[in-house]
C-alpha cells in the first residue's frame, strides 16, 4: 500500500473513532446527566484557560461548546489515527483507547480542569474509560474494514 494511502486510512479511521466517541459522550450525557462523563465541560474549561492566557475575549457558551466539539474531533481524530494500518490495529486501538480513558480520569485534576466531569462517581470513571476504549476499537474496526476492502 502506498504511503499516502496508509496516511489517508489512518486519518480516516482516527476521525471515525473520534466521531463514535463524541456521539457516545453526547448521547449518554443527555440520557444520564447524573453520572455521565462531561468531557465537554473539561474541553470548555481548557479552551477558556487557553483564551485567558492569550488575553483574548471569551466566547459565549454556545461558541465555546462548538469550538470544544471541533477541538475534540480534531485532537481525538489525530490521536486515534495512531491505530494506523496493519495486523495489530485491534491491539493498538485497545491500548490507545485505554490510555486515553485512564488519562481522562486521572489528568484533569492535576491540569487544573477539575475532577468532577470525569471522576465524580465510580460509574463516571468506568464510563470515561469505556467510551475512549470504544473510540479506539471503532478506529481499529474502521481501519481493519478499510484494509479488507482494498484487498478486494
Amino acid at each position: 500500500m502506498k504511503q499516502s494511502s496508509r496516511l489517508t486510512q489512518a486519518l480516516g479511521s482516527g476521525l471515525g473513532g473520534a466521531l463514535v466517541l463524541n456521539i457516545l459522550h453526547e448521547t449518554v450525557r443527555h440520557l444520564r446527566p447524573e453520572d455521565a462523563p462531561r468531557m465537554d465541560v473539561l474541553g470548555k474549561r481548557g479552551l477558556r484557560k487557553l483564551i485567558s492566557k492569550a488575553d483574548a475575549p471569551q466566547p459565549d457558551d454556545d461558541t465555546a461548546y462548538g469550538l470544544t466539539m471541533l477541538g475534540d474531533l480534531v485532537s481525538n481524530g489525530v490521536y486515534y489515527s495512531f491505530v494506523g494500518t496493519g495486523k495489530v490495529v485491534w491491539w493498538r486501538g485497545a491500548a490507545l483507547g485505554l490510555a486515553a480513558g485512564i488519562g481522562g480520569v486521572v489528568l484533569p485534576g492535576p491540569m487544573g480542569l477539575g475532577e468532577a466531569p470525569s471522576n465524580r462517581t465510580t460509574q463516571t470513571k468506568v464510563m470515561t474509560v469505556a467510551w475512549y476504549l470504544i473510540g479506539g476499537l471503532a478506529a481499529a474496526g474502521i481501519s481493519s474494514a478499510w484494509s479488507k476492502s482494498r484487498k478486494r
